[in-house]
């Protein structure tokens, strides 16, 4: 049996609304996905809806990690089981500093009691590595943080955390054009020492520039209307989503 991550016929509604139908589509561990649509098409739910969102009822499919259906879990047990989303928009939690946030995160999802510092011999090195500055880790969790900040914190929780499947919700949100290079540069870095599957949502095609896909599969009015490879998103570029 091949690693991936299976979304298999989900439907979901929202106060009883259907808001997808019928989505089929996997990633495989390693490969990259990329998942497109307009606004309004659904992508974000789709992410919240894989990390186990209370308030998106699934009424039919499965999500399948490695073989174990995991749709019923709580979202801190599909992440235990190796599942991580990158937030478009992350939260601020002032009086609380990136160190403590991410060791206590670490433990709990690792079932550890990581010593101090031995946990910042970790965190220095993948910090180093993504160019942050050591004060980084003493400011408050996304407090003040630029956009770009705010979406090196996100990478560095993957490199710290190696889950299996990442689910990047427009990871390239609020970046101008340097700071989606930079990100999808760092981004590549990461992909290239871990193996990680990869979901990349996005209605954005200049990330595509940088970070080469599989696979793209494109949403619409919540379902799939189209899939294939990277010429799929370079139709969308030249003809848009009404294509």
């Amino acid at each position: 049996m091949s690693n991936k991550l299976e979304i298999k016929n989900i439907s979901c509604n929202i106060n009883d609304s259907q808001i997808l139908k019928n989505i089929n589509f996997e990633i495989e561990s390693g490969k990259v996905v990329v998942l497109m649509g307009p606004n309004g098409a659904g992508k974000s739910t789709i992410s919240n809806v894989l990390m186990g969102n209370p308030k998106y009822e699934v009424t039919s499919g499965n999500i399948v990690l490695d073989g174990e259906d995991i749709t019923d879990l709580e979202t801190n047990e599909k992440a235990k089981k190796g599942l991580f989303m990158s937030f478009q928009n992350p939260v601020e939690i002032s009086g609380v500093t990136m160190t403590n946030f991410l060791r206590t995160s670490y433990n709990s999802l690792n079932n550890t009691n990581i010593q101090l510092n031995e946990f910042m011999k970790l965190l220095k090195s993948n910090m180093e590595e993504l160019g942050l500055d050591a004060k980084f880790r003493g400011r408050f969790v996304n407090s003040g943080f630029s956009g770009g900040e705010k979406k090196r914190a996100e990478l560095l929780q993957l490199m710290l955390f190696e889950p299996k499947y990442v689910i990047l919700d427009e990871i390239d949100s609020g970046l101008d054009v340097d700071g989606i290079k930079l990100v999808s540069e760092m981004l590549n870095k990461i992909l290239a020492k871990r193996k990680m599957g990869v979901l990349i949502i996005t209605h954005y095609n200049k990330i595509l520039e940088y970070i080469k896909p599989d696979s793209v599969v494109v949403l619409k009015n919540g379902e799939i209307s189209k899939t294939g490879g990277i010429e799929v998103a370079q139709k969308i570029l030249e003809s848009g989503f009404n294509e």
